[in-house]
């Protein structure tokens, strides 16, 4: 099976624009426990991610200053668009020091085309420090359990049909 997987993501990066073909896909054989930091929602909620517990979650950590980030929020929210009957949630978790107001940042990801992308900051960067995330864009992959199975580190055409099955799949094995 594993064999099955391994060839799969070859061919899925090697199908990959040549701005993402340095992307790194690394799904783990034992899923990680996540950090329990607290997030914000754009309302000013606090939440932590281990509410999000029986859904399937894309953490895509992001920033306005990276623009691959800026570039794909439309192809996001394509995929959030075209998977929203498989109940994968992506979560858009950017550091809050780069928004003055919460306004701010929903006007300026309307901007670029993620109309319909939940969106969440992160104080000072603290989760992404606890996940070792220095770089972005970066997706982290977690199960319905609540753990971290994997991670995607680049830039993507998330609505891409070939990235959604290889997501659907994911979701599938790792429910």
């Amino acid at each position: 099976m594993k064999k099955y997987i391994l060839i799969f993501l070859s061919a899925f990066l090697f199908s990959l624009s040549v701005s993402a073909r340095d992307k790194a896909v690394n799904i783990y054989e034992v899923p990680r426990e996540m950090p329990q930091r607290e997030i914000f929602n754009e309302f000013g909620h606090k939440i932590k991610l281990d509410s999000f517990k029986g859904e399937f979650v894309l953490l895509m950590v992001w920033s306005r200053n990276c623009t691959p980030c800026v570039k794909e929020l439309k192809n996001i929210n394509g995929f959030v668009n075209k998977t929203r009957e498989d109940k994968i949630r992506v979560v858009m978790l950017s550091p809050n020091t780069e928004w003055n107001t919460l306004e701010e940042q929903r006007y300026f990801v309307n901007k670029f085309g993620g109309s319909d992308l939940e969106l969440y900051t992160d104080k000072d960067g603290k989760l992404a420090e606890d996940l070792g995330i220095f770089t972005s864009p970066h997706t982290v992959l977690i199960d319905t359990k609540g753990q971290e199975i994997g991670r995607i580190r680049g830039a993507a055409e998330w609505d891409d049909d070939k990235i959604i099955e290889y997501i659907r799949n994911l979701k599938e094995q790792h429910g």
